[in-house]
């Protein structure tokens, strides 16, 4: 998902960056979007065996396309029909064995590279972000003592599953993924026979095509990230200076695709031989038939690397797809900002999410060009980078062996804890040399801490703006405190707590959910709170409950 611009919002549940047009973006009620009047329907019986007409007649429903490989019809009923009437006649329909909305998605970024420096992800030195942000120095993958033990494999596939990729692009083209048999074949013949014409560098399941030509920008900037072409003297640099980069489209010029395309990438991606399947898109309510493609894949030895989402939200609570898929290869990944603090628009989750990555002002390759976005769209292929690189380096590993590593691995942060499963952020450098980090000096649960009592009301006002200054007192030489939030629930991205440090610096902005969770290191003994709230949607407020300290 996909964050465009310093002060964009997350746009849609489908390209999970926080500026873009298909990105799982910040809405202030999730809303489920399918094609009007498309479902797509699982047969009890094979599709080959019945005619489109017969087929027609006993469903009651016009065949929009069938996809044989997977037992699957996608059907176009009246419009006057409403979802649950349709739903229930075609499950109640003796040759059905699952029916469901054909679901929207949405896009929810030391070689010679010349502007390696401005890839903080990589190397975070503290310098300044495109959104004016000053990083903390250290806070980033650890890609470059990485690339002193492996720098990428030209035998790796990732497919990047996504709007496509600009194959013109001077980082990209070298490390596209090129399929031998058409690239020797004939031009307008299926010389593989995989059903697909001329898919030299990928698919494009839109038009059944294999031209994946990138035409929004968001495929392109994630390829970057996980494979622009290192030491080349030119751009940027990906986390695999060589890689095959494969371009599998499904979501549009808008950043917007559907469950059918969905399925039908997904199933190429993994039959063509793609190790890491990079997904930095989202949207959609459970869907069954994307569920079995998915564990379809993970039975094929590939991960799929999803991008948790842009809304701000637990997702333990309350699941995005497909991150929120139970399947043991569906790896999920949060976004940090420069300072190793959660984005405040990255979806969360202690018991879902597995890891998280740079996704707040992200440079890397667009359309012929390069650009900042921001999301957990950008997140998610530097943690596909990372899995490339360590299979480069170890091939033998299964998938999940290499998910486990990634994990045991991260580089904890305190500013993740009870975030994600690991608590840190990937490590490339640490994934390679298979070691486990120390705690994080900077995790203010081991601090000494005293009790407090600061709360908003509960359920707090609409339209509001309420000051609160936070002194520790009674203790001497204090150097940083944390404040410990025992409840914060607030509407996402709309609602929010900021907290300033005595010099008026800001320090976090903190909305949706933070329960269980201690704030960003404030600098000296106290602090001023500054809480917002919008004309709508009030929720259970925030209640600070302990301070901690350290000299």
């Amino acid at each position: 998902m996909l964050l465009k611009g310093r002060g964009a919002r997350l746009l849609i549940s489908s390209l999970l960056l926080v500026s873009g047009s298909v990105f799982a973006g910040v809405v202030k009620q999730k809303k489920i979007e399918a094609v009007p009047g498309e479902y797509i329907v699982r047969l009890k019986t094979n599709v080959a065996k019945i005619s489109k007409a017969q087929l027609s007649q006993a469903l009651g429903s016009s065949i929009k396309s069938t996809i044989p490989r997977l037992n699957l019809v996608v059907v176009k009923r009246a419009s006057f029909e409403t979802k649950s009437s349709a739903l229930q006649a075609l499950k109640s329909n003796p040759l059905v064995a699952i029916a469901e909305p054909n679901f929207i998605y949405k896009i929810n970024r030391t070689p010679n590279d010349p502007l390696l420096s401005q890839l903080w992800g990589m190397k975070n030195l503290g310098q300044v972000d495109s959104g004016g942000g000053v990083g903390v120095a250290g806070v980033d993958i650890d890609v470059e003592k990485a690339w002193d033990i492996e720098t990428g494999s030209s035998k790796m596939i990732v497919a990047v599953i996504d709007t496509g990729i600009d194959f013109n692009h001077p980082d990209l083209k070298d490390n596209l993924w090129t399929n031998q048999a058409e690239a020797a074949g004939i031009a307008g013949i299926d010389d593989d026979g995989n059903g697909v014409i001329d898919d030299i560098h990928g698919y494009n399941a839109i038009t059944g095509t294999g031209d994946a030509t990138d035409d929004h920008g968001h495929g392109s900037h994630c390829a970057g990230t996980i494979g622009a072409k290192g030491n080349d003297e030119k751009g940027i640099v990906g986390v695999n200076w060589d890689v095959q980069l494969m371009a599998v489209k499904f979501l549009d010029a808008n950043g917007s695709g559907n469950l059918e395309d969905a399925l039908k990438a997904i199933d190429y991606a993994s039959r063509m031989g793609a190790k890491v399947l990079s997904n930095s898109w989202g949207g959609g309510e459970f869907s069954e038939t994307l569920f079995e493609v998915i564990k379809n894949s993970n039975k094929l030895g590939s991960i799929f690397v999803a991008a948790a989402g842009n809304d701000a939200s637990n997702n333990d609570t309350s699941p995005s797809y497909p991150a929120s898929f139970e399947v043991e290869n569906v790896f999920v990944v949060g976004a940090i900002n420069n300072k190793g603090i959660m984005a405040d628009f990255s979806n969360f989750g202690k018991k879902t999410v597995h890891i998280s990555a740079p996704g707040v002002n992200i440079y890397s390759s667009t359309g012929g060009a390069y650009d900042s976005w921001s999301g957990t769209s950008m997140a998610t292929p530097h943690v596909s980078g990372v899995a490339a690189l360590l299979w480069a380096h170890e091939p033998q590993l299964t998938s999940l062996e290499v998910m486990q590593r990634l994990m045991q691995t991260a580089k904890p942060l305190a500013g993740l804890k009870n975030k994600t499963k690991t608590g840190g952020m990937v490590s490339a450098y640490n994934a390679l040399t298979n070691t486990v980090p120390p705690p994080d000096p900077n995790d203010t649960s081991n601090w000494e801490s005293v009790a407090a009592d600061y709360a908003s009301a509960m359920p707090y006002l609409p339209n509001s703006k309420v000051t609160t200054d936070v002194t520790l007192v009674g203790v001497e030489g204090i150097k940083d405190m944390a404040l410990y939030f025992e409840k914060f629930d607030t509407e996402g991205n709309y609602d929010t707590l900021t907290i300033f440090d005595a010099n008026g610096n800001t320090v976090q902005v903190i909305s949706g959910n933070y329960d269980d969770s201690f704030s960003a290191v404030i600098p000296g003994n106290s602090a001023k709170l500054v809480f917002t709230s919008d004309g709508s949607v009030e929720k259970g407020g925030w209640k600070i409950t302990k301070i901690a300290f350290r000299k």
